[in-house]
């Protein structure tokens, strides 16, 4: 599937309106897509089902949510996002609407063992509701989320999506290595814990990831995935890419 095509389409519904119904065979090819999703983090334990929007607390007109299971060890948000980021992009792909709905609960917490960590909800929507020209998007400009050369990509980048749309990162380049760090704003992190619990916050984070490795796989960079930290190798154009949290005495956004 063409990924990167998919993130000048794609947009998040915060409230489904005017929706089509999703076929069976849609929703097949859903699952069907899940199973050939890559996870950022073999070794961990996911689970993935689709379940009508009814049976959970989220209430935005969707008619389904896709809930995302896991085994709760380290990394296992990233891995999460890592994978989500996938199904949100390919959703686009099939004109089915999306939101990442972080306070929302499914009636079962656990699914054969492993914890319940965030939904997606979805609805079919109309071609023309998607977006337009992504270049219209509210954002951050590049100056205040990318350091250093931008290697054509960070144009690209800067649109990935966030949390209440905080964009709460920022990216070095240092020649030799891309940084991606957390951004720490106290007033930020206090309305995102009030807004959606933390946890979708490394999502964020991983969707950063995610779009990187789509912009830069574009550009014929060889791209390989690791387990922790790094994320991208990139022997030709830079050697490492890897996500570290800025070292800083303020608290990081982790919980």
């Amino acid at each position: 599937m063409d990924y990167y095509k998919q993130i000048f389409k794609r947009k998040s519904f915060h409230i489904f309106k005017d929706t089509d119904t999703l076929t069976g065979d849609e929703i097949q090819e859903l699952k069907d897509f899940i199973k050939t999703v890559k996870p950022l983090n073999a070794e961990i334990k996911t689970e993935i089902c689709i379940v009508p929007e009814k049976e959970t607390t989220c209430k935005r007109g969707g008619e389904f949510c896709i809930l995302f299971y896991s085994e709760t060890k380290d990394e296992y948000l990233r891995n999460i996002g890592y994978i989500g980021e996938q199904i949100d992009l390919y959703l686009a792909s099939q004109d089915i609407g999306a939101l990442w709905f972080g306070i929302g609960k499914p009636k079962d917490m656990q699914l054969n063992g492993l914890d319940y960590v965030i939904m997606i909800s979805i609805a079919k929507m109309p071609e023309d509701k998607f977006r337009k020209d992504m270049f219209k998007s509210k954002r951050k400009p590049l100056s205040e989320i990318w350091n250093g050369n931008t290697l054509g990509i960070a144009e690209i980048v800067r649109f990935t999506p966030s949390a209440c749309n905080t964009q709460p990162w920022i990216v070095e380049n240092t020649d030799n290595e891309l940084m991606i760090y957390r951004e720490i704003d106290e007033y930020k992190l206090y309305y995102i814990r009030k807004r959606i619990d933390s946890e979708p916050i490394i999502v964020n984070i991983t969707k950063e990831d995610y779009w990187i490795t789509i912009v830069i796989s574009l550009k014929k960079i060889p791209v390989y995935r690791c387990l922790m930290d790094i994320i991208l190798v990139l022997r030709s154009h830079i050697p490492m890419v890897k996500q570290k949290q800025s070292q800083t005495e303020r608290p990081p956004l982790l919980i």
